[in-house]
């Protein structure tokens, strides 16, 4: 029984691959929820506008509550692939303080995202606010809530794009840190 625990000397660890995809969809949910705190506070007018929530009191806190409910629905996707990958990369012995760490990476690749995603959406509206009016619905009219309303909508497709990129690459650096790790250890 204790041989089928173990491959090639390292201990299989079943259980932190569940609490690693488990603190990947928590992960997930708190920066969904803390990057929609700040589009909130920046552009109520975008979610009033997309999310077509004009019956809401309290937009800013329901823009939190979709930001989490979001980055947990992104969470079980991208730490479920995140997870199940690791999980054949290393035969299911990897320690859940080296996955964790990788997550964090991920997570700090998905922050670049919602940034630059931002930046590139408030650049686009300031250099042809007909062209952004034009494009996307509800835009406001006024300059300085139209490039509100652009860093909202940015930023939003910045870290979805930016999170699924970033599981690739954290992949990429998660496996040339496990080779590294395993030829030290031989």
């Amino acid at each position: 029984m204790a041989e089928s625990l173990t491959y090639q000397g390292s201990s299989v660890r079943p259980l932190t691959l569940f609490a690693t995809v488990i603190t990947g969809i928590l992960l997930s949910g708190a920066l969904g929820g803390v990057t929609n705190a700040v589009n909130g506070w920046v552009s109520p007018e975008y979610f009033v506008s997309v999310m077509q929530w004009y019956w809401i009191e309290n937009v800013w806190r329901a823009s939190v509550a979709q930001g989490i409910f979001e980055g947990l629905l992104f969470g079980v996707l991208f730490s479920l692939i995140f997870t199940t990958c690791i999980g054949i990369i290393t035969r299911a012995s990897c320690r859940y303080r080296f996955a964790v760490r990788h997550i964090l990476i991920i997570l700090a690749g998905a922050l670049v995202g919602w940034i630059l995603g931002g930046l590139a959406a408030t650049g686009l509206a300031s250099l042809s606010p007909d062209f952004y009016r034009k494009t996307f619905s509800g835009v406001p009219e006024e300059t300085g809530p139209m490039l509100c309303f652009a860093w909202v909508g940015g930023s939003i497709w910045g870290i979805e794009l930016g999170g699924l990129v970033s599981v690739v690459l954290g992949l990429v650096i998660f496996r040339s840190n496990w080779l590294r790790q395993t030829a030290q250890v031989q």
